[in-house]
């Protein structure tokens, strides 16, 4: 029997290579929290790592060794108190530290050389103390001072994969406890990392547990799949009664306001959760970014072969009118395009006409994407066109779409209200609804 591969997976494959050439040579930090290390899919994570850096990708690793610390201190009989989250360290502790900071270093470092991939465990970090604040002394616990750029930049050039223990020692040689959440920020800040990776056991963020604005996409599944800094802030004041188990997103917000360009979210009790996140726009688990992640723009010649793609679903089950390259040339000033790091998910498009009319047209959403409110934000962007262009209403036809629209603003309207030229063109056997929408008054205030 002969194997074929399916429209959906030459899809998935044109994605894939277009997520390598994009990446090569792009540094992605890679935070592991410390009870992944011992789960059954680590093996697997640390395969994906390998392919990753064998691609061209340049990784750096920091694993968490919270658990490893407490395991080795409990054996030696040692108590250990937190404060905000920190946990104290003083001098009879800090060796025990060290050891466990190293021992789950090493262990990654064993795990890479199994795949092929060589790795160096090192000292890079100078640190300093935390100090003493609200009358607490946190003694041997300490933030990051520096880290050594050229040596670090010089070992990924020679095809090493470096991997950060949680440990920092000052200008004396006195070492420090230091969070790898923050360190972990904190090299992303000196490479200009492309990608913060958080991978830990927390479930993943699903709209369903949480209140959250209406301007939040979710995933098929109810997952939220990314926010922008915009909506961050606003889920976050939504959600100020669920604080401490939203940590994660509060990090991954303030490394995006300190310039890491994408900082992903995962569970890492997944299988094969790193590489389905980064090939795929849709991803697995919740991505924070900054506002320039997704756009929409004018439409651009190039851009007509992805959006025919966008639309053929919806040709094929009578949604939408035939179209083809030269009719969409035709009308290329009236298309806008929605992209999520440069992959066409969406478009639409506005006719105006002399009467102070509007049309809005050929909406289509790639259907993998349809629950991320892409309709919605390209609709709203041709709205505000239109008062900004003094169109005082705006007509659509639709067979399918009547209740989508009607819960964006639109109202049911009737041949009349078309202009004549759209009445004598208006296809009776389609028998289209038509919908208006109404911006004289957004004109006039504005």
């Amino acid at each position: 029997m002969e194997n074929h591969i399916g429209r959906g997976d030459i899809e998935v494959i044109r994605e894939v290579f277009a997520y390598i050439s994009r990446f090569r040579g792009k540094a992605f930090v890679i935070k592991i929290d410390n009870d992944i290390i011992n789960y059954e899919y680590f093996p697997i994570l640390l395969k994906d790592l390998s392919i990753l850096h064998q691609s061209g990708i340049r990784i750096i690793i920091v694993p968490g060794a919270r658990n490893r610390i407490d395991e080795i201190l409990t054996q030696y009989g040692i108590t250990s108190s937190f404060h905000n989250g920190i946990r104290i360290t003083n001098s009879e502790m800090i060796s025990f530290v060290k050891m466990a900071a190293f021992d789950v270093s090493n262990k990654i470092m064993t795990g890479l050389s199994g795949n092929n991939v060589n790795a160096l465990v090192g000292n890079w970090v100078r640190a300093k103390s935390l100090g003493i604040i609200d009358g607490i002394d946190y003694m041997n616990s300490g933030v990051v001072e520096k880290i050594q750029k050229e040596p670090l930049l010089k070992i990924m050039d020679n095809s090493f994969i470096p991997i950060f223990p949680c440990i920092g020692w000052n200008a004396s040689g006195k070492p420090y406890n230091i969070s790898s959440d923050e360190l972990a920020v904190s090299i992303c800040e000196l490479i200009g990392a492309e990608k913060l990776f958080f991978i830990n056991s927390d479930p993943v963020l699903k709209s369903a547990n949480y209140t959250f604005p209406d301007d939040l996409g979710v995933s098929h599944e109810g997952r939220i799949s990314r926010m922008n800094m915009d909506i961050v802030d606003k889920f976050l004041d939504l959600n100020s009664d669920k604080k401490e188990e939203l940590q994660r997103v509060k990090r991954a917000q303030d490394a995006a306001r300190r310039g890491v360009h994408r900082v992903h979210i995962l569970n890492g009790k997944t299988k094969g959760v790193l590489l389905e996140e980064i090939f795929s726009n849709l991803g697995v688990g919740t991505m924070i970014h900054g506002n320039e992640f997704e756009k929409i723009k004018k439409m651009e010649e190039m851009d007509i072969p992805g959006v025919l793609r966008i639309m053929e679903p919806f040709v094929q089950d009578g949604t939408l009118l035939i179209r083809d390259k030269q009719s969409l040339l035709d009308q290329i000033d009236n298309f806008v395009i929605y992209e999520t790091d440069g992959v066409i998910h969406g478009c639409a498009s506005l006719a105006e006409y002399n009467e102070g009319v509007g049309e809005i047209a050929a909406v289509a959403v790639d259907q993998n994407y349809i629950k991320l409110g892409i309709g919605s934000k390209l609709i709203n962007f041709l709205i505000d066109r239109a008062v900004k262009n003094s169109i005082e209403k705006i007509f659509l036809l639709t067979t399918r779409a009547s209740d989508w629209f009607e819960t964006i603003g639109f109202r049911k309207g009737d041949l009349s209200e078309l202009p004549i030229h759209k009445q004598d063109e208006y296809n009776f056997n389609r028998n289209s609804n038509i919908y208006i929408y109404n911006l004289k008054k957004k004109t006039d205030s504005n």
